[in-house]
């Protein structure tokens, strides 16, 4: 037993095998993250628009970049493009602008040739803009006849097309009877607009109010004349147009109100 316990313990020094410097070197490389203070880190980072960028201060490097368009909100429904898949809001007011300057222009210039598909895309938003900027005109004269204005263009309108359709075998609508009229009032509308510096009950707005009472009959008559085709009934057809007329004149040279 005293010599079982003095005895010598094995070794095992040779199953330790020395440390491998390649496989160190190897398992080094292995690192998920870089060091904080290693500025290739953030030199190789994506940035949230998906471009390299190069720390604080460097320039973008092509990426996966792109551009995100905004949407415009309920504020695109006004504009001329309108919202996605819908059309303009001024195109399904039935609203266009060039179709009432061309008309205007007609108006203007009624010695022209008038086109026989003028009134093809007959519209109401030029004569209501005209009526409104012709009460406009005399409420700032100090007569406001908004009332009579409207109720004369209705009554007026509704008279004209019956006549109309009575001598007409082919016929015209109530709408392009009250389009064509309501154009045709943009003389009147410069003698209103006159009255707000001028008196016209005097010689001079006789004159004025008769040269548009003729400007607006002649215009009115040619474009019914040319798109019926009653170039032979021409003076019937002129007449009553005058008499709505001339009822307008009254407007910008009398305060039919205060009469009343």
């Amino acid at each position: 037993m005293s010599s079982f316990m003095f005895e010598t313990p094995p070794s095992y020094q040779h199953a330790r095998e020395p440390p491998n410097p390649t496989f160190y070197s190897e398992s080094s490389n292995l690192q998920f993250y870089s060091s904080g203070n290693d500025p290739q880190y953030y030199d190789s980072r994506p940035s949230l628009e998906g471009n390299m960028v190069s720390g604080a201060t460097g320039a973008p490097q092509s990426g996966f970049g792109g551009t995100i368009q905004q949407p415009m909100g309920w504020l695109s429904a006004f504009s001329s493009v309108g919202l996605e898949g819908e059309p303009p809001l001024l195109e399904e007011l039935g609203i266009n602008f060039s179709h009432i300057r061309a008309k205007a222009l007609t108006v203007l210039n009624p010695l022209q040739r008038i086109d026989e598909r003028i009134m093809d895309d007959a519209d109401m938003a030029g004569p209501i803009i005209f009526c409104f900027c012709f009460g406009m005109f005399l409420l700032l004269s100090g007569r406001s006849q908004f009332g009579y204005i409207y109720g004369i263009a209705l009554l007026g309108s509704a008279s004209i097309y019956l006549l109309l359709n009575l001598m007409s075998p082919s016929g015209i609508d109530a709408y392009r009877t009250a389009s064509v009229l309501g154009y045709c009032l943009l003389p009147m509308v410069g003698v209103g607009a006159l009255s707000v510096t001028l008196k016209l009950n005097s010689t001079l707005g006789y004159l004025l109010s008769s040269i548009s009472v003729l400007w607006c009959t002649y215009s009115a008559s040619s474009i019914f004349v040319t798109v019926l085709r009653m170039s032979d009934q021409r003076l019937l057809v002129a007449y009553p147009v005058g008499l709505l007329y001339g009822c307008f004149a009254l407007f910008s040279v009398f305060d039919i109100g205060a009469a009343a």
